[in-house]
């Protein structure tokens, strides 16, 4: 098997493009969020739980991460907490995506249900 079809980053369509994990419990809006970023020229990854989010964000150090706050195994609270303790990842810039009010020192909160627009802008603006 080739090596590179196991990567969770798409190939990249340009030198320049940006990493983005996307970490929802719920696969539609993953996949949603993935697919549209995709198109926007981002490599995206995604998580369905904060302690996968956790993982992926170690080795692969996205610039940029959309989180839930309401998951099974590990909330977006607790990763939040698990993440500013880790220097390797703390300072990656994290954009609040929830039906829950947020009250977590991040970038950006968008509640749910949420307009594309909105979040495009945040990703665009965020994913330095």
């Amino acid at each position: 098997m080739d090596t590179q079809s196991q990567s969770p980053w798409p190939e990249p369509i340009t030198a320049a493009a940006k990493r983005v994990l996307v970490v929802d419990d719920d696969r539609d809006i993953r996949e949603l969020l993935v697919e549209l970023l995709e198109g926007e020229g981002y490599q995206v990854s995604s998580a369905e739980n904060g302690e996968q989010a956790l993982l992926k964000a170690r080795l692969h150090h996205p610039n940029l991460i959309l989180l839930d706050l309401m998951m099974p195994v590990m909330s977006g609270w607790r990763f939040r907490a698990e993440q500013a303790r880790e220097p390797s990842i703390a300072g990656v810039p994290v954009v609040v995506i929830s039906a829950y009010a947020n009250d977590l020192d991040v970038e950006a909160f968008i509640p749910k249900p949420f307009p594309i627009e909105d979040v495009l802008e945040a990703v665009h603006r965020f994913a330095a």
